[in-house]
């Protein structure tokens, strides 16, 4: 009988993420938390799947300053990177242009977000000003989870070997990236100190 050494497995229906720590961030969340913090006492924002918590508007670029353009370059840069390497992997070209549509979100004691998607955009990220207090006894304190999109395989394909979630701890500095349609949530966060968050969609131009 054949060895089968040469039938290797292929991945289908990839998809990407990721997960990247700024370096030299120190001085640039400092700025921005300061910022965040002030737009909160003089904005009531908005509500869309935060429980609790405070969201801006998506009118970032307008009070956010220098240090706010600076992360948004971050956030255009790896989305680039991203988009290089994914076509890269299929093998194809394409002049592409971005719409960024970007925000704050304070959340305290309690507060967490929905199991969302970010409909209308090509990819989503989120960076972490700071990301507060980790107590001990609260494992998924603040965590950004996603879910597996193929729900069907969570029941009935190896459940106990893939993981169906794929979890995600905040970190200043750290900036994550993923596809617009993936189902995500953030877990209630427990500590004292506000744990800030700057969250992006960017649309493909042009769309889709």
């Amino acid at each position: 009988m054949a060895t089968l050494d040469d039938a290797g497995m292929m991945q289908m229906f990839f998809v990407p993420m990721l997960n990247y720590l700024w370096p030299e961030s120190e001085a640039l969340n400092m700025d921005l938390r300061e910022r965040i913090l002030a737009r909160e006492q003089s904005s009531p924002g908005q509500s869309k799947t935060n429980v609790g918590g405070w969201q801006s508007t998506e009118d970032f670029q307008k009070w956010a300053g220098d240090a706010g353009q600076a992360l948004i370059e971050r956030a255009v840069a790896l989305v680039n990177h991203a988009t290089g390497q994914l076509l890269e992997h299929y093998g194809t070209q394409e002049e592409i242009g971005w719409k960024v549509a970007i925000w704050a979100n304070v959340n305290r004691r309690g507060q967490y977000n929905q199991i969302h998607i970010h409909p209308g955009s090509t990819w989503s990220g989120v960076y972490y000003v700071d990301a507060g207090e980790r107590p001990t006894d609260q494992p998924h304190n603040g965590v950004l989870t996603f879910i597996n999109p193929n729900l069907a395989s969570a029941a009935t394909f190896f459940p106990k070997t893939l993981p169906n979630r794929i979890a995600v701890t905040p970190e200043a500095g750290r900036m994550v990236l993923f596809p617009s349609y993936l189902q995500h949530l953030v877990h209630p966060y427990w500590g004292e100190r506000p744990r800030i968050s700057v969250a992006f969609n960017v649309q493909k131009q042009p769309y889709p």
